[in-house]
C-alpha cells in the first residue's frame, strides 16, 4: 500500500488504475460501497486499484473555525483502505490552489494528467472544483472528453436511511457508540500518543493513558467500554473516560483508557482505542473515595460489556 501525493505524477506501476474518488471521512458502510466497486472493477480490468482523498477536509479549509469533526485520520484511512484491497492511497491536499481549480481544470490536472486516472467511482452525491462547479454528471462527460469512463454507486441505506459520516456524528454525539459502529461496521476509534499527564488515576490504582483528543469529532463525554490496539497488534480491553473529568481542577480534555490486568510503559506510544460501549456521562464526586468506587463499578461493567 503505498500513499501518493495528488500534485504529483503517479508512478508508471500505478498508472492507469481506476480511482475511488471522495473524501471517505470514516469510511463508512457507503464510502466501502464506492471504493469497493473501484477494487472490483480494477482487479476485472486487471488495473491497480487507488483511493483518493482529501485532506484537511475541505469544510476546514473554507470553515477554520468549525469545531473538530473528524471521524478518521489519515493514517487510519490509510489501513482501510489497504484492508479493502487498494493498492495506494492518493491524497489531495485541500488549499487555496485546489480549491480555486475548475472542475474541468481539476479533471485535466489532477485525474488524467497526474494519476491518468482509466475510471473513477463516486458517490451519486460527490460534488468538485471550484465553488462545486463539477458534479457527477460533469464528471462523466469530462471522462468521456478525456478517456476514462466515471461511475456512480448509490447510497447504501440502513432503517430507510441513507448511511452518512453525518448521521455517525449524530449517534456519537448523542452517546451511541453502538449505532455508530453498526454503521461504520466497527466501532469508532481514536488514535493517539500517549502523553505523560498528572498520574492522578495511579493514586487510587486505575492508571490511565492519556490522549489528546486532536482533529477528531468529540463524542458525548461519559465512560466508555473501550479496546486499545497497540502498535505490536495487541488487544487490550478497558473502560475510559473521554472529557473534562469534572471531579479534578483544571479540567483537561482528554480520552483516559485504563486497561485491565496491563502494567506495561504506554508513554510515547501510539495506540488506538475504540469506544465499544458507553456506559455513563461524566459526573463529579466528592472525593477519591466516591471516585473510586465508582470506577470499579464502571470496570465491573466494562467487562461484562466486553466479554458479550
Amino acid at each position: 500500500m503505498e500513499r501518493l501525493d495528488g500534485g504529483s505524477t503517479v508512478p508508471p506501476d500505478l498508472a492507469g488504475g481506476i480511482v475511488a474518488l471522495g473524501n471517505f471521512d470514516g469510511f463508512h458502510l457507503g464510502h466501502q460501497a464506492v471504493v469497493g466497486r473501484a477494487v472490483a472493477r480494477a482487479r476485472a480490468e486487471r488495473r491497480p486499484a487507488l483511493v483518493a482523498t482529501f485532506d484537511p477536509h475541505p469544510v476546514r479549509h473554507f470553515r477554520p473555525d468549525t469545531p473538530p469533526f473528524r471521524l478518521t485520520t489519515l493514517h487510519q484511512r490509510e489501513r482501510l483502505f489497504a484492508a479493502a484491497g487498494a493498492d495506494a492511497m492518493v491524497v489531495f491536499g485541500f488549499d487555496g490552489a485546489l480549491a480555486g481549480l475548475t472542475a474541468e481544470r481539476f479533471v485535466a490536472e489532477r485525474l488524467v494528467a497526474g494519476l491518468r486516472a482509466a475510471g473513477v467511482v463516486t458517490g451519486e452525491d460527490f460534488t468538485f472544483g471550484k465553488a462545486k462547479g463539477g458534479n457527477v454528471g460533469v464528471l462523466a462527460a469530462l471522462g468521456r472528453a478525456h478517456g476514462f469512463a466515471a461511475e456512480t454507486v448509490g447510497p447504501v441505506t440502513l432503517d430507510g436511511a441513507p448511511v452518512s459520516s453525518s448521521r455517525i456524528r449524530a449517534a456519537l454525539q448523542a452517546g451511541d457508540a453502538r449505532e455508530a459502529a453498526r454503521l461504520l461496521t466497527r466501532p469508532y476509534a481514536i488514535e493517539g500518543i500517549v502523553r505523560h499527564g498528572d498520574k492522578l488515576g495511579r493514586t487510587i490504582g486505575y492508571p490511565t493513558a492519556n490522549i489528546e483528543l486532536g482533529p477528531y469529532l468529540r463524542p458525548a463525554y461519559g465512560i466508555y467500554a473501550v479496546r486499545g490496539r497497540l502498535a505490536d497488534g495487541t488487544v487490550l480491553d478497558g473502560a475510559a473516560n473521554l472529557g473534562v473529568r469534572p471531579t479534578f481542577e483544571p479540567p483537561k480534555e482528554l480520552l483516559e483508557p485504563y486497561f485491565f490486568d496491563f502494567a506495561g510503559d504506554l508513554y510515547g506510544q501510539t495506540i488506538e482505542v475504540e469506544l465499544v460501549d458507553y456506559l455513563r456521562p461524566e459526573a463529579k464526586f466528592d472525593g477519591l473515595a466516591a471516585l473510586q468506587a465508582q470506577m470499579e463499578r464502571d470496570c465491573e461493567r466494562a467487562r461484562a460489556v466486553l466479554a458479550a
